[in-house]
C-alpha cells in the first residue's frame, strides 16, 4: 500500500494472465515486481500451476473468488490487488468491473491487464498434440483408425488445400492448412503405438528440422546463395548426397495424378541434363505426355493449367444450364 495514499484513494487492480504453454514460474519482470509489491494476491483456482512457484518465491496467495464489488473494496485506500487469472481468464469478474465502471456511480480503482507470460510462435501446436492424444484415446471412431485407412483423407485434404490456393480464398486456405496438419499429427499419434518401430510427432518435427538445416547451408552454414537458382542447386546437391539414388526417377511417386507425374519426371530429367527421347506411340495418352513435357519445359505446371481450364469449362457448363435447353 502506498503510505501517502488517501483513505479514499481507489487503488489499483491488476489482472495477471499467464500462458499454460509456458513453463510455470517463467514470468516477466513486471509480473514478478507487481506480485512482490501487491498488498493482496488472489487466485480462485487452488490448483493453478503458478501457485507453487509464487509461494516458493515468497508471494502470499489467497485462494479467493471475489465479486467485482469486493475487489473494488479490497483496493480502496490506495491498495494494489493482483488477481491471478485462470486459463479462461476471469470473464465474470471483468464483466462485473466493466458494469460498475460504466455506471459512473463508483470510484473505480485503476484497472490493468498484465500478461505475465506470452506464447512463443507455434505454441498452439502443443494444444493440438494434447487434443489429438485425447481424441485418439477417447473417440470410438478415431481410436480405431489406421495409417492405411486414413491414406485417402491425406489425398483429399491435399487437393482441397490446392483448390483453396488457386481460388485465393484466405479463410479456406487457413482451414485447409489445418486439415492437412491434422493428418500429420494424426498419423504421428498412431505411430507412437507401433510395437516395433514407434515414433512421435517430435521425431517427425526433429527430422524435418535437421533436413531443413542440412539443405540450407547458405542459411545455417558457410555457403552462400544469392538467387533462387543457387538455392535450388544447394537443395538438389544435398538431397542427392542424402538419398544416394541410382536413378533420378527414384522417389517420384507413381500414384500421383498423371500430368503431375509426367511433369515431375520431365523436371528430374531436365535438371540432370539427360536427353531422354519421348516414347513413340499413338493415342491420347502419348499426346498428353508430349503436352505435359512441353509445359514443364516452358515453366508451366500442366496439372494447374488443366485445372484452370477445367474451371473455365465448368463455368461454361453453368452458363449453358442457366440459358435453358436449346429451342426445339
Amino acid at each position: 500500500m502506498n503510505a501517502n495514499a488517501s483513505p479514499d484513494a481507489p487503488g489499483r487492480v491488476v489482472l495477471l494472465t499467464t500462458s499454460h504453454r509456458v513453463a510455470p514460474g517463467l514470468l516477466s519482470w513486471p509480473a514478478w515486481r507487481v506480485l512482490r509489491e501487491a498488498d493482496r494476491v488472489l487466485c480462485a483456482d487452488g490448483t493453478h500451476p503458478q501457485l507453487p512457484y509464487l509461494r516458493e518465491a515468497g508471494v502470499t496467495v489467497e485462494e479467493a473468488s471475489p465479486s467485482a464489488q469486493e475487489l473494488v473494496d479490497a483496493a480502496a485506500g490506495g491498495r494494489t490487488v493482483v488477481v491471478v487469472a485462470g486459463g479462461e481468464g476471469e470473464p465474470a469478474l471483468t464483466d462485473g468491473l466493466a458494469r460498475m465502471a460504466g455506471s459512473g456511480r463508483v470510484a473505480m480503482p485503476d484497472l490493468e491487464l498484465l500478461p505475465a507470460s506470452y506464447d512463443l510462435p507455434g505454441a498452439r501446436l502443443l494444444d493440438l498434440v494434447a487434443v489429438m492424444d485425447r481424441v485418439r484415446t477417447d473417440c470410438p471412431w478415431t481410436s480405431r483408425q489406421t495409417h492405411e485407412g486414413l491414406a485417402k483423407y491425406a489425398l483429399e485434404e491435399a487437393y482441397e488445400l490446392v483448390e483453396a490456393i488457386e481460388t485465393g480464398n484466405r479463410e479456406e486456405l487457413r482451414e485447409e492448412l489445418g486439415d492437412v496438419l491434422l493428418q500429420v499429427v494424426f498419423h504421428a499419434r498412431m505411430a507412437e503405438e507401433d510395437a516395433e518401430e514407434p515414433f512421435s510427432v517430435d521425431d517427425v518435427a526433429g527430422g524435418l528440422v535437421a533436413k531443413l538445416i542440412h539443405r540450407h547451408p547458405h542459411v545455417f552454414g558457410e555457403e552462400s546463395a544469392a538467387t533462387p537458382e543457387e538455392v535450388e542447386e544447394h537443395w538438389l546437391r544435398t538431397k542427392a548426397v542424402e538419398k544416394q539414388r541410382s536413378s533420378v526417377t527414384e522417389g517420384v511417386p507413381l500414384g500421383q495424378p498423371a500430368l503431375a507425374l509426367t511433369a515431375k519426371l520431365a523436371s528430374r530429367a531436365r535438371k540432370a541434363g539427360l536427353d531422354a527421347a519421348l516414347p513413340a506411340g499413338e493415342g491420347v495418352g502419348y499426346e498428353l505426355l508430349t503436352l505435359a513435357v512441353r509445359a514443364e519445359e516452358a515453366g508451366v505446371d500442366p496439372e494447374s493449367a488443366l485445372r484452370a481450364a477445367a474451371r473455365a469449362y465448368r463455368d461454361a457448363i453453368r452458363t449453358a444450364e442457366a440459358a435453358g435447353p436449346p429451342n426445339a
